[in-house]
């Protein structure tokens, strides 16, 4: 049960008993009216804004509106008290035995408990990492990944039907580049002697391993043969050869995608003439001439004419140009036809997780997908900002393997998948995340992965105690559910439970934000109180879990720090992190 939308309904409840008494207008917009946590603590348990938003349309002063709903809402069977703040919020106090019903809903729902029908199963398509495949995933992608997945998992939890979407960007010069990289270190692997790499290809020791597989699966073949021939054998065989690695980094880190899309497929279905023939028809391409960029001089522009989208009828900031000067088109055209693909699959909500370095592609990409969709589709761009790799207090800046980077493989094997996955998202996605492999490996408060997993391993810890020490005694969820929980009077007691009464709200409120790393923060929150609860019990033995000579007492304990353990659980299946038993 999620009690702030519980309470919710009944305020829209007591509005429409208002109207029906005359008291309010009948039909009121309720859309805006919430229940939430009040701002602090001392100000109550919920607090409601339906005052302050209906205040105008009902033709009433706030706090009147207020005294109206202050009145139904004192007669509520859960409410101890009810208080009108500012101009006009209500809040409420309720009584401990309603917050103490939580516990039966969470071990009733087990890790179910959180999910939400809030999407009502709509499709969602979130795009990520879908890094170029010229060469091995690197940390910042592990960024991406995570967010990426962690995103799409909350979704599903909130009801949302997801698909977990990779774009291979195998066209255009960058695989060009690599299909030239690939047959330098064929000819390596055959015996010739290279020297140094040439600049302008890509010279990560990597792809020595992907020269070899080449020359032993073809042998001398490819040596006497035209460019047109060897290129495009070299160019498809690495890409191959290196997206088998990168579906492996994501496999090390738990993620599986749903589907790949190819651009060079695309490509070559017509998808991009498709999309910008959509575009030409609605009268939104033509050729014209830009103005200079910004802080180029005149004797550096070139004016020519181009084939432009009007990209400014769309909220950008200039209109983009879709052909290069070659005939050819630009990646942006590409881009649209991809996009114009996903909802021509029934996708109107669309999510692109991208580095911090497309920051300057964002507003261009939403302006083409509600172009090319008249609207009907939405993409929200969410970019990672960089992963800063520190060892002793040092920067880590390179891998052996790729010669200029650290590669996603190499932070995993250091310090395993699940303390990656947990870090990743201890940040905002558009804040820097330094990454101290130190410190993630630290037993201390301070490392929020090792903090919420012993509140878990702590939590299991005290079960299997119990368990020796109550032989015969049904410990299960099903049976701690029907246990009264009375004596749950401590205030820290109630404030543990109050905190995991809050996770199917966060549950709705981070997925409708797409933003993953409120789970966190909120796990936390959670281990935080449960960690407080315990040390207390250090030092008042009334208020440990196991209590000897009080039953009642113990078994209530133990109904609530197995609803915490599985809310922590349910929090870190959204985070890809498995919970620990015990600390090692």
């Amino acid at each position: 049960m999620n009690i702030f939308k519980a309470f919710e309904n009944d305020v829209r409840t007591i509005l429409e008993e208002l109207a029906a008494e005359g008291r309010l207008p009948a039909g009121l917009d309720t859309a805006r009216v919430t229940v939430e946590p009040p701002r602090e603590a001392a100000h109550g348990d919920l607090s409601t804004n339906a005052a302050m938003v209906l205040a105008k349309p009902a033709g009433q002063p706030p706090r009147k509106l207020a005294e109206l709903l202050a009145e139904k809402l004192k007669a509520h069977p859960g409410v101890t008290a009810v208080e009108i703040a500012g101009p006009g919020f209500v809040n409420l106090r309720l009584a401990p035995s309603v917050w103490r019903a939580r516990i039966a809903d969470i071990l009733a729902a087990g890790t179910a408990y959180g999910d939400s029908d809030l999407g009502r199963g709509a499709p969602v398509n979130v795009e990520y990492v879908s890094a170029n495949p010229t060469g091995p995933l690197h940390a910042a992608h592990g960024r991406g990944a995570v967010f990426g997945d962690a995103l799409a998992a909350l979704l599903e939890k909130a009801g949302h039907k997801v698909t977990r979407e990779y774009y291979i960007n195998d066209a255009g010069a960058q695989v060009e580049v690599l299909a030239r990289s690939t047959y330098l270190r064929y000819r390596e692997a055959l015996g010739e002697a290279i020297g140094d790499i040439p600049a302008g290809l890509y010279p990560g020791e990597y792809l020595k391993d992907v020269g070899q597989a080449l020359a032993a699966q073809d042998g001398p073949r490819w040596l006497d043969a035209p460019e047109a021939d060897w290129l495009p054998a070299c160019r498809d065989f690495a890409i191959a050869r290196i997206m088998e690695w990168i579906r492996d980094d994501l496999g090390a880190l738990g993620i599986t995608m749903d589907v790949y899309t190819s651009e060079r497929a695309l490509v070559a279905a017509g998808a991009v003439d498709v999309a910008l023939k959509t575009l030409e028809d609605r009268g939104l391409i033509y050729v014209g001439v830009l103005e200079p960029p910004k802080g180029k001089k005149p004797d550096d522009w070139e004016p020519r004419p181009q084939t432009l989208f009007r990209s400014t009828d769309f909220g950008d900031d200039v209109d983009r140009p879709l052909k290069k000067s070659d005939g050819s088109f630009t990646y942006f055209s590409n881009d649209i036809a991809y996009h114009h693909d996903k909802c021509r699959r029934g996708f109107s909500t669309l999510i692109d997780v991208w580095g911090a370095d497309h920051g300057g592609y964002v507003r261009r990409m939403q302006a083409a997908t509600a172009a090319i969709t008249e609207g009907k589709a939405a993409l929200d761009v969410k970019l990672c900002q960089l992963v800063h790799l520190m060892q002793n207090g040092q920067p880590v800046k390179m891998s052996k393997r790729a010669g200029t980077f650290v590669t996603l493989r190499d932070v995993i094997d250091e310090v395993g998948r699940d303390i990656v996955r947990f870090i990743m998202l201890t940040r905002r996605n558009d804040q820097t995340l330094e990454f101290d492999y130190d410190k993630v490996k630290e037993q201390s408060k301070d490392n929020p992965v090792f903090y919420v997993q012993y509140a878990h391993a702590r939590c299991r810890s005290v079960l299997r105690h119990a368990a020796g020490a109550m032989p015969g005694r049904d410990l299960s969820p099903a049976a701690l559910a029907a246990v009264d929980l009375g004596p749950l009077e401590d205030e820290a007691e109630l404030t543990l439970i109050k905190r995991m009464a809050l996770w199917p709200r966060l549950v709705e409120a981070a997925a409708e934000a797409h933003e993953p790393h409120r789970v966190a923060f909120y796990l936390y929150d959670l281990a935080s109180d449960f960690h407080a609860l315990w040390n207390k019990g250090r030092d008042d033995a009334t208020l440990r879990f196991l209590v000897d000579g009080d039953e009642p007492a113990t078994l209530a304990r133990l109904a609530m720090i197995t609803a915490v353990a599985t809310v922590i659980a349910s929090g870190l299946g959204v985070m890809g992190v498995e919970p620990v038993e015990e600390m090692r």
